[in-house]
């Protein structure tokens, strides 16, 4: 008989590489588009969708380092919290632990024994572990969590950027968009299956919302109607 699979530890780093992908694809399209169906040259076109993709890497590694470092203040400031208490009054403490185990169903009895024998080995852990939520597994890392958005970001924006680059300039919107929801569907049947969910529900979702936001754009680029030379 097979274990069965789970795919729940896999929900962090998958929500950020998916994330930012499909948003280095989506905008950066989304840009080129926008200023191809207001442009006669392929220059604009291709200037805008560099633009995109280094602001955008940008955006999002500044901004995912903000996020998770502010994560990380909180984390750092509830254990040296947790830590005082431990040191001022150990059995309050102590007593908390084993409710929170009764809380999960072990009998008072058992869950104090549990909360004894895990408190003598490392009192903090048990806390961070069980109280606070916070393992070693889950303590966020800014730095690292930044390149990882950036690098994600750059590989969906690359991909629109070569097809402003090769892409025939009479139909570089229809290109743009065509290639757009094919790079979309194909990132999101990687990510439902590496996450376990629906194919088929993620491939239209993505393309459905995809499809309204490089409407959106081209639509204001044609409203503006100005043809770059």
């Amino acid at each position: 008989m097979e274990l069965e699979k789970h795919y729940t530890n896999r929900s962090g780093w998958l929500r950020a590489a998916v994330l930012g992908a499909n948003d280095g694809i989506l905008s950066t399209t989304s840009l080129a588009i926008g200023i191809a169906a207001a442009s006669a040259t392929r220059t604009p076109v291709v200037l805008a969708a560099l633009a995109g993709l280094v602001a955008g890497a940008m955006s999002m590694a500044a901004g995912e380092y903000v996020s998770v470092s502010s994560q990380s203040d909180i984390e750092t400031a509830d254990l040296k919290r947790e830590k005082k208490e431990l040191d001022v009054m150990p059995d309050v403490e102590l007593k908390e632990l084993a409710k929170l185990y009764v809380k999960r169903g072990l009998d008072k009895d058992l869950a104090m024994q549990v909360a004894t024998q895990l408190s003598e080995k490392d009192a903090l852990a048990a806390h961070a572990r069980d109280e606070l939520g916070i393992t070693e597994m889950s303590q966020p890392q800014p730095f690292v969590a930044a390149l990882a958005s950036a690098a994600s970001f750059i590989s969906g924006g690359l991909l629109p950027l070569f097809v402003a680059l090769f892409a025939p300039l009479k139909s570089m919107v229809y290109a743009q968009y065509a290639f757009a929801i094919v790079f979309l569907a194909i990132s999101a049947v990687i990510a439902a299956k590496a996450g376990g969910s629906s194919v088929g529900k993620a491939v239209v979702r993505i393309c459905f919302w995809g499809t309204v936001a490089m409407a959106v754009t081209a639509g204001v680029g044609y409203l503006f109607g100005v043809k770059v030379s």
